[in-house]
């Protein structure tokens, strides 16, 4: 059963980094769910430009404070195609609990 995404962002450290802007977070996040909404059906063995996908993801979600989906995008770098599950479980958990931030928002 996957996590609810409780955690999945760091949304202070996101805060911080805009110096409070909400309007920036809110614009960063949509663009965000926007790309992984490009991201998503790209993470498949299938195809071969996965892993410069994962690479992506890894930087975007590192600029957002979802640092596990950083670090588990770069582990399936490192280690391949098996990691693909844990790294599309990851991307949705930072999905989940960007949606819940922006609805309390």
């Amino acid at each position: 059963m996957a996590e609810s995404g409780a955690g999945a962002v760091d949304f202070d450290y996101l805060e911080r980094f805009a110096a409070g802007d909400r309007g920036v977070v809110g614009e960063v996040l949509s663009l965000f769910l926007d790309q992984a909404r490009i991201w998503a059906p790209r993470l498949t063995a299938e195809d071969p430009g996965w892993r410069d996908v994962a690479h992506t993801i890894k930087g975007a979600g590192r600029g957002i404070g979802a640092n596990r989906l950083g670090d588990v995008c770069a582990e399936a770098e490192a280690e391949g195609e098996a990691m693909l599950p844990k790294v599309r479980e990851a991307l949705a958990q930072a999905v989940a609990a960007i949606e819940a931030y922006q609805a309390r928002a």
